[in-house]
């Protein structure tokens, strides 16, 4: 299995929305496909560059992507193994957002910024976050994803960002009230949470929370 490779960069190509490169070690060309924000930033043909690379083998043949970092190409691996992410999303993600922003969008929940990956749709940045957040925070959390929130913020500790607004019920109520609206329940528990952090003397009111919420989510959406 290729781990890494260091040569001298021989040629550089695009097909579509890939990016590739030729790197020749000790007089053997290997094609390694890389991300757009690293394609652009390639030196000149003939100069020495060192690849991080996952290797992937199948039926049809066996396919290179590098990385300049290793933690990128570690967290390359963490996305294509959730599943309806392939290798081609993966690259577009580390492409459109640098590690750390990715880091901290998955962890986050930032659907809306995930979201703007080619290809990566509503239902796959939740499916992200939610099979990811966790493991990335301990993985990546001293490495370029240092800073980010702990997980208990992000769930509201014990429940408390949330629902230090209101008895369960109520909490409840509201969910069920903005799923019927077409909200996602990502979207639903951050709404709260920053309805409860803005307005922490909130009224237990059904009808205030409500209200606030539909206008946190639709400055979100904005």
């Amino acid at each position: 299995m290729i781990g890494w490779l260091q040569g001298q960069l021989a040629d550089r190509w695009q097909l579509g929305q890939r990016c590739g490169l030729l790197l020749v070690c000790h007089g053997v060309g290997y094609e390694v496909q890389i991300t757009r924000r690293h394609w652009d930033g390639l030196p000149a043909d003939g100069q020495n560059l060192t690849l991080h690379v996952h290797q992937t083998i199948r039926d049809d043949g066996w396919t290179l992507y590098g990385f300049g970092q290793r933690q990128e190409r570690d967290l390359f691996r963490e996305l294509v193994a959730v599943s309806g992410v392939g290798p081609q999303m993966g690259l577009g993600l580390l492409g459109c957002l640098a590690g750390e922003e990715l880091v901290r969008a998955i962890v986050q929940a930032d659907l809306r910024l995930l979201c703007q990956a080619p290809g990566v749709g509503k239902r796959t940045a939740e499916r992200l976050s939610v099979e990811l957040r966790s493991k990335l925070q301990g993985r990546f959390g001293a490495g370029f994803a240092a800073g980010l929130p702990a997980d208990d913020d992000l769930n509201g500790g014990s429940d408390a960002g949330a629902t230090a607004l209101a008895a369960p019920e109520l909490r409840e109520e509201l969910q069920l009230t903005l799923t019927a609206l077409g909200y996602e329940p990502l979207e639903i528990n951050r709404a709260l949470r920053a309805v409860a952090a803005q307005e922490p003397a909130l009224a237990p009111d059904g009808e205030a929370w409500l209200r606030e919420s539909l206008r946190w989510l639709s400055r979100t959406a904005a």
